[in-house]
């Protein structure tokens, strides 16, 4: 059920893509309960794999081992009061997959053909019957191209590492912030430069740059766009 605060839509497909700190998972969250919609977070799946890749030991070079340790995972998402936890099996793993290490190693395994096979398949059937909100680097331009509202978030390379590391010092984990805004650049130039699924923006997405917004801005910006287009 809505609350009072809430949009009534149309079943539509919202795709949010744009680089690792630009705000995609907090606003793909709050956008789904504004509309009443699913939300699906991406790169939380593939967080997720990365995360029973590394506990397995497989190489990633066993593309054959990866793609049946794919097919075997239970991915998925619960929303208990408005928080949104990921599952890997009967496990919560939301706080396992936000590390430093999982995030690089989740850049790399991103860029391999079984995972992206697997996970596209997973999400595309999630999605089925619209209504949801997606995020991710490659949602707009490979998983749904038809997508009928598509955003590309972006901010700069030092404001997405100033999130990300008071988001780690928050959860009480030691982090450097010229460290972190290196890691931040170096995943968005293995994210953009891999053969498989790049991240582009889609010629038609909407792009928001965030760098000197804030959530709620961003939020209305993106909430004014659905509601134009639903005019149409």
């Amino acid at each position: 059920m809505l609350n009072d605060n809430s949009i009534t839509t149309d079943g539509l497909i919202v795709a949010i893509d744009g680089p690792s700190g630009a705000g995609k998972s907090t606003l793909s969250k709050l956008l789904a309960q504004r509309l009443g919609y699913t939300n699906i977070n991406t790169g939380a799946m593939f967080r997720a794999v990365a995360l029973a890749i590394k506990r397995s030991g497989i190489s990633l070079d066993d593309h054959l081992a990866i793609e049946q340790l794919c097919n075997q995972l239970h991915i998925h998402f619960k929303n208990d009061a408005g928080v949104e936890t990921v599952w890997l099996g009967d496990e919560d793993v939301s706080r396992l997959i936000r590390g430093s290490k999982i995030s690089m190693l989740t850049s790399e395994i991103s860029a391999l053909p079984v995972v992206r096979k697997s996970m596209l398949e997973l999400q595309r059937k999630m999605a089925a019957h619209g209504g949801v909100v997606l995020e991710g680097r490659d949602i707009g331009s490979v998983v749904f191209p038809d997508a009928q509202v598509k955003f590309f978030l972006c901010a700069s390379a030092q404001a997405r590492g100033l999130r990300r590391h008071e988001e780690l010092i928050g959860r009480g984990e030691l982090s450097d912030l010229e460290q972190t805004i290196a890691e931040v650049q170096q995943r968005d130039a293995a994210d953009s430069s891999r053969k498989l699924a790049p991240l582009i923006q889609a010629a038609d997405a909407i792009p928001i740059d965030s760098t000197s917004m804030s959530i709620e801005q961003v939020l209305e910006q993106m909430l004014q766009v659905i509601a134009q287009r639903r005019q149409k």
